[in-house]
């Protein structure tokens, strides 16, 4: 069979990036794709992923007196366990809600709230695991005592052998996160087709990136190959960033994980390294999450596993909105389900 003939099994693919996911909306890629290839979209929004315990701890959290909570966008609007609930309609009631576009930000925030304390929720793969890192570092050496980090961040590797170990896991192949992999590098991803057999090829975000990155995966699957491709070598060095990984190392440490729709995953998350402990929120505040189950009805967790499209959950376009969302896929910009009502066909 040559490579140009459609196989009788689809191919099937899974972007594991938020803004792949959003990119390859808006383009339209899934259209320009041969009818023998299924894209389908992973655990790749880190909104979406944060477990609804997570978020119902966080908005607890707001409840505290004098506690003001520093966070990217995204996070104010999503859903809690009761419809409604999030930090943003907390703010409106009064709870102390700071969107930062840096976590040095929350450093300014409690500069200028000395009777407060400031809390920024680390939220993020490795891509903002860094940046995180540099602030839980400058937090402790700023002398402040008002400022601490609430760690939600999760990382690649674990999910992905997680995905990989379900015994209802149909993928061939994933296109692999550029961000990340600015971190990564190529050797980030090497179990994939080391141990799995898997094909991965790590790709850009503009069309041309994504489509390029796409037809590399294909033309391996069809070849009957499982090799770690870079279709984004302007900006992905084959060994990552090293300093930047050290940097994560020096202040977290792995740790379980929950995750949205998976469940608990060992050694997926990272928790502030004992030297930093003064400024870990979690144990400053003696938070303990715990799982809680997802809104009745919302199956944000099957489409993060990949296991059904957006439009498949019943609630999507009927009673859940991008202005009125039900779960963390139609609130983030990175999230599935946003992606695919913003750019859903016409009728």
């Amino acid at each position: 069979m040559r490579p140009s003939e459609p196989r009788e099994k689809t191919i099937r693919l899974m972007e594991v990036c938020g803004t792949h996911t959003m990119a390859i909306a808006k383009a339209g890629i899934r259209s320009l794709l041969p009818p023998d290839v299924e894209l389908v979209s992973g655990p790749g929004c880190p909104v979406c992923v944060t477990d609804q315990s997570a978020i119902d701890a966080v908005l607890a959290l707001s409840d505290e007196k004098n506690v003001i909570l520093a966070t990217y966008g995204d996070m104010v609007r999503v859903p809690g366990s009761v419809r409604g609930d999030s930090l943003a309609r907390r703010s409106a009631k009064g709870a102390r809600v700071e969107v930062v576009y840096s976590p040095m930000d929350s450093l300014t925030v409690a500069r200028e709230n000395p009777g407060c304390e400031v809390v920024f929720l680390g939220v993020g793969f490795e891509t903002t695991a860094p940046g995180t890192a540099a602030f839980v570092r400058a937090a402790k050496e700023s002398g402040l005592g008002n400022v601490s980090c609430l760690p939600l961040l999760k990382t690649c590797e674990p999910v992905l052998r997680a995905l990989i170990a379900d015994p209802d896991f149909n993928v061939d192949g994933f296109l692999l996160p550029g961000h990340v992999s600015t971190i990564l590098g190529e050797e980030g991803f090497r179990f994939l087709a080391d141990e799995f057999g898997i094909p991965g090829v790590i790709g850009g975000f503009e069309p041309e990136d994504v489509i390029l990155a796409l037809s590399r995966l294909i033309r391996q699957i069809r070849n009957g190959e499982a090799r770690i491709e870079n279709a984004y070598r302007r900006a992905v060095r084959p060994e990552g960033n090293p300093i930047a990984r050290r940097m994560i190392a020096e202040v977290f440490e792995p740790a379980d994980s929950l995750w949205r729709g998976i469940g608990m995953i060992p050694e997926s998350g990272l928790a502030i390294r004992e030297e930093y402990a003064s400024v870990d929120a979690a144990k400053r505040f003696g938070l303990v999450i715990r799982e809680t189950p997802e809104p009745a009805g919302c199956r944000c967790g099957d489409v993060i596993r990949g296991a059904v499209r957006p439009e498949d959950c019943p609630l999507f376009g009927r009673v859940c909105f991008p202005e009125d969302p039900v779960g963390p896929c139609m609130v983030s910009s990175e999230g599935a389900c946003a992606a695919a009502y913003k750019y859903r066909p016409a009728e």
